[in-house]
């Protein structure tokens, strides 16, 4: 392999210039130019990949953030932490280039057919601000049983083996058609609330709501304000249609197909109408998916650039291994929608997993991510205990432990520190972008060895890989088929490595000094 220097570069704001884009990216408010807009490129034998304007594979790395969401308050604490100013470049020194942003139906649609732009500038202002650092934004519609409303009376009597149902996050109150339906939710499972169920059957029934307008055309015509919104924006990678969606037996699984045929239509008139372009389109299998790992539902009428994005928790919850097979299992249903992309946009496990007293967890899915090649986001950044997930434990006096990068502490839920070991695990070298197609890409923590490998035919952008570093300095750049390196310097740690390519093959190898 042919050694040539580094030339080392200190940047105070990434790699978001040198990305490069579409040739008209720079914006009209003077800042960085944006990122290059991306598509699909599905592929039923060798799997999907995600490609940007400049012919280079992709790989979306990055967390989910909830700051902007609408849960349920069950607690004195407030449900969710703000962004904080420096968290973008926080997320860019870990080496993520990605965000799924959770928004939440309730709050861009508070009444039917009249929309929060106020909310939407929030979206589109924390979409600013990761495009500042090159970090994508996924929209994410999200929804955690069904919605904030149809929370029980904790002390509301239920039957044995069941218990008063906590409120959640999604639907307004006002496309809620849960009925009479019982708020107890049968084994304390949230998705097993009859009236859950129940608000379920009508929005897959598309029943109306009191303005007369069905409520899933509602949702669907929301999903299209959005997209006209960012029509034009390379910054957003795309939409995910729905988190989690509650589709129990065939005929829902039917009904969540219809669904995404409909919502994929509505997203494509948005961005017409906005004078923009066709971004990636998430559509997720049933809420299931997360606990048996696998249940694709049936194909539907869509164009080529719509990413599977199935949440592989396998092990996660259990205290298990993550498995191969877990990944092999969402390639082979990506397959069914000819080759679609996959990215796994919720991963993630207890933190006390992480570090010298773990068990690996979040280094072998991490290993397996790159084996596979797809990209993921972690669940989550930052977590208030005020979270619907941590109210059952404070109901019965237990100090829930929340996830996410930061220890909190659920006395007083002050933010106490970085959670070193975990974010430490998170922090490791890959290829962002890879002129044409990523072959192979592997990185050893313990040495800080990351190796990659590849074929540029008809690609012009750089190759684009992330290193823990953290600086110029502490890393050697080895490149076969690829012109000089540049190594360029993360504000709060990390380097990014750019190289063209020469054509035709090519390898990479960095180490440390």
């Amino acid at each position: 392999m042919v050694r040539r220097p580094v030339l080392a570069m200190v940047a105070v704001v990434l790699f978001v210039a040198s990305c490069g884009g579409d040739g008209d990216d720079a914006a009209p408010d003077g800042r960085l130019p944006r990122l290059s807009r991306l598509h699909a490129a599905p592929d039923a034998v060798g799997g999907g990949r995600l490609v940007d304007a400049e012919g280079r594979e992709v790989l979306l790395r990055g967390v989910n953030v909830n700051a902007l969401a609408e849960y349920w308050a069950g607690t004195d604490f407030p449900t969710t932490f703000p962004l904080a100013d420096d968290d973008p470049e926080r997320m860019a020194s870990i080496g993520w280039d990605a965000v799924r942003l959770v928004a939440s139906w309730s709050r861009i649609e508070p009444e039917p057919g009249r929309y929060d732009e106020t909310y939407l500038d929030d979206v589109a202002a924390v979409v600013d601000e990761l495009a500042a650092v090159g970090i994508y934004t996924i929209i994410d519609l999200h929804q955690d049983a069904w919605g904030a409303t149809l929370a029980a009376d904790p002390n509301a009597p239920c039957p044995d083996g069941s218990e008063p149902a906590l409120g959640w996050d999604g639907a307004p109150d006002w496309a809620t058609l849960s009925g009479d339906e019982s708020r107890c939710a049968g084994g304390g499972i949230r998705e097993l609330s009859p009236a859950v169920m129940a608000a379920w059957r009508a929005f897959f029934a598309d029943a109306p709501a009191s303005d007369g307008v069905g409520i899933q055309s509602r949702y669907v015509d929301m999903l299209g304000h959005v997209a006209h919104r960012f029509a034009a924006d390379p910054a957003v990678a795309g939409y995910d249609v729905m988190n989690e969606p509650n589709a129990f037996g065939d005929d829902q699984q039917v009904a969540l197909s219809a669904l995404y045929e409909r919502a994929l239509a509505s997203i494509r008139a948005g961005e017409a109408a906005g004078e923009g372009f066709a971004h990636l389109v998430l559509f997720e299998p049933s809420a299931l998916w997360s606990s048996t790992g696998r249940g694709a539902p049936p194909d539907f009428a869509r164009d080529e650039n719509v990413v599977y994005a199935p949440h592989i928790y396998t092990g996660g919850f259990t205290d298990g291994p993550i498995t191969a097979e877990a990944f092999e299992i969402a390639r082979e249903e990506a397959a069914g929608f000819g080759g679609a992309p996959v990215l796994s946009g919720e991963w993630g496990a207890d933190p006390d997993r992480a570090g010298d007293t773990g068990d690996g967890y979040f280094v072998e899915h991490q290993r397996l991510q790159d084996e596979f090649g797809i990209s993921a986001t972690l669940w989550t950044w930052r977590e208030s205990c005020g979270d619907p997930h941590k109210v059952a434990d404070l109901r019965v006096d237990a100090i829930p432990e929340v996830w996410g990068e930061f220890e909190v502490d659920c006395a007083d839920n002050s933010v106490s520190g970085v959670r070193r070991d975990l974010v430490g695990e998170l922090t490791r070298g890959y290829v962002r972008a890879a002129p044409g197609r990523l072959t192979a890409t592997t990185y050893d923590a313990a040495t800080g060895a990351l190796s990659a490998s590849g074929e540029a035919t008809g690609a012009t952008g750089p190759l684009l890989a992330f290193h823990p570093g953290p600086t110029a300095d502490d890393v050697q750049v080895d490149v076969r088929g690829l012109a000089e390196p540049v190594v360029e310097e993360i504000q709060g740690g990390g380097v990014l490595i750019s190289a063209r390519p020469e054509g035709g093959p090519w390898e990479l190898r960095v180490t440390r000094a």
